[in-house]
């Protein structure tokens, strides 16, 4: 009887030792519980942030007016990440900006990709956003336009 006692609190033993051990193990490197209450205000505060650097973009690339006569002189390029891969949408610029506002698409785009993978944002539309086909000025301001299928 005793050494059936000794096995089951020596099984017992081997068996807390391994869900404690496994518990460790998966919350090793992660912040401390009250760390996590700032979760939610940081995440607002990178969106925010993300938010102001798009605003910029488009308020830069609004500057300049659009014309039929010069719509050659528009590019499109890829904006935003999305968690499932790919732009959101595509923005016009004029190649003379190209310069001054790629690097800051670059710098939105890299962030945003980082943003979804830290906050584990979920894209609930993966539809494929392919190049636009042509870049058309409507207002002075140039807008991308896709083809219709």
């Amino acid at each position: 009887m005793k050494k059936f006692f000794l096995q089951i609190c020596t099984l017992s033993l081997c068996a807390t030792l391994s869900l404690v051990s496994c518990n460790t193990t998966a919350h090793a490197g992660k912040k401390p519980a009250e760390n996590i209450s700032n979760t939610g205000n940081n995440q607002k505060a990178e969106r925010d942030e993300l938010d102001k650097l798009e605003k910029e973009i488009r308020t830069e690339v609004s500057k300049v007016k659009c014309t039929e006569e010069k719509i050659a002189d528009w590019k499109p390029a890829a904006m935003g990440s999305r968690s499932c891969g790919g732009p959101k949408y595509y923005i016009a610029y004029p190649k003379q900006m190209a310069s001054s506002i790629l690097p800051k698409i670059e710098k939105y785009n890299t962030k945003e990709k980082e943003f979804n993978k830290k906050y584990n944002i979920i894209t609930q539309d993966c539809t494929f956003i392919g190049k636009p086909e042509a870049i058309r000025c409507i207002g002075d301001k140039a807008e991308v336009i896709y083809a219709v299928e």
